[in-house]
């Protein structure tokens, strides 16, 4: 099988998964606890967190380990909302966000708060102007995604946090999730001052992730008990998968930026090819996206039905995000930049990865050819027999 659903999550790297073995076996003690045990676990624990600060350019002080990306957005958006809420209760966010935003903004208006989602280009794109437009004197919290899961669409977060730097009592966060080790991002300079990571997009362990918070910023902790993180997210750290965290993050700096070129080279290929393919329309905007993913829809043949006919010749795609996938509705991202239902319900997602070669895209593109060709003849047939 060839696997192209990276987005959705990466297998771990044979190095993650032997850190974590490590861990497991051998810091098996409690980080807050006295004794020897306690204290080598601890300083796995505070080596992790120094790896992750150099990576994103901040202080050891500003990371908080959390289960992943979910849980870093809702402590973000949550957090802010419950601690500022004296100040207002509006929020603005776009119309093409992960549900773990979106819906968390939803959930927050059932408690008395407003939000704004502001519209985007045909491209996916929110600008700087919308987002100035939707700004109000009760805005606490501006929440903009740097690459959209679904159509690889860059967001201008470094533009929209230096506007931002102007209204110091209004937060930005930044859900960052699938922009790591793809997309570069300088924290201090985009005003940013919560960022969320997940570690299984980037061939580290599921079940752990990163909140990024500014120096110095107080939110409300959504989880209470012992204190650990900070005071901002209580709990036994996760050491082993905290491990496997920092063993991702090292293995993205020894790779360096060849990785990103290599991947960019690929999906020129797939949409080289995808173009030449008749039926076959890409969504994913050609200039200002991420270099490992690739939306396309497929009119008048079910995003499913082309799924498992491209899976029983050996490769793995996805319809829409992974975590709604099993939805019978059309994508919202896809219909938020102007996509007609009976598209969006055609999109499939290729998402690139770091053991995808260009001789897995060749083969790709052969199957994709065949598999819509042989698709699009049966809906012809099933048309003109009824």
């Amino acid at each position: 099988m060839i696997y192209l659903d990276n987005s959705a999550t990466t297998r771990p790297h044979p190095q993650v998964v032997e850190t974590m073995k490590r861990a497991m076996e051998s810091y098996y003690g409690n980080p807050s606890s006295l004794h020897q045990k306690g204290v080598e676990a601890e300083t796995v624990l505070k080596q992790a967190r120094e790896v992750a600060a150099k990576y994103l350019g901040c202080k050891a002080g500003e990371i908080i380990f959390t289960s992943g990306g979910t849980e870093s957005n809702n402590t973000a958006i949550k957090g802010v909302a419950f601690q500022y809420q004296n100040r207002g209760k509006h929020i603005i966010t776009t119309q093409v966000e992960h549900p773990a935003v979106y819906d968390v903004c939803k959930q927050l208006e059932s408690l008395g708060f407003s939000t704004t989602y502001v519209p985007v280009d045909r491209d996916g794109r929110v600008s700087l102007e919308d987002v100035k437009k939707a700004m109000r004197p009760d805005t606490i919290l501006v929440s903009v995604m740097h690459v959209n899961n679904e159509l690889g669409t860059i967001q201008p977060v470094e533009e929209i946090g230096q506007w931002l730097k102007q209204f110091p009592k209004v937060l930005f966060h930044v859900d960052a999730v699938q922009a790591i080790g793809k997309v570069p991002l300088r924290l201090k300079d985009s005003g940013i001052d919560l960022l969320s990571v997940s570690a299984h997009k980037f061939y580290g362990p599921r079940g752990v992730g990163i909140l990024y918070k500014r120096e110095g910023l107080i939110i409300h902790p959504l989880m209470m008990g012992g204190g650990q993180e900070g005071g901002v997210r209580s709990g036994t750290e996760n050491l082993p998968a905290i491990a496997g965290l920092a063993k991702a993050i090292r293995l993205l700096e020894e790779m360096g930026s060849g990785e990103g070129n290599r991947l960019q080279e690929m999906l020129r290929q797939l949409r080289e090819g995808i173009s030449s393919i008749e039926g076959c329309i890409i969504n994913t905007p050609e200039i200002g996206a991420a270099p490992h993913i690739m939306n396309i829809s497929v009119p008048g043949v079910k995003a499913e039905v082309l799924l498992h006919a491209l899976e029983e010749r050996g490769f793995l795609v996805s319809t829409k995000s992974a975590c709604s996938s099993k939805a019978n509705e059309p994508s919202r991202v896809l219909t938020s930049v102007g996509i007609e239902r009976d598209c969006a319900l055609s999109s499939l997602r290729i998402s690139l990865g770091r053991e995808n070669t260009m001789e897995d895209i060749n083969q790709f593109l052969v199957a994709l050819k065949a598999c819509v060709s042989s698709l699009r003849t049966q809906m012809k047939s099933k048309s003109v027999t009824r």
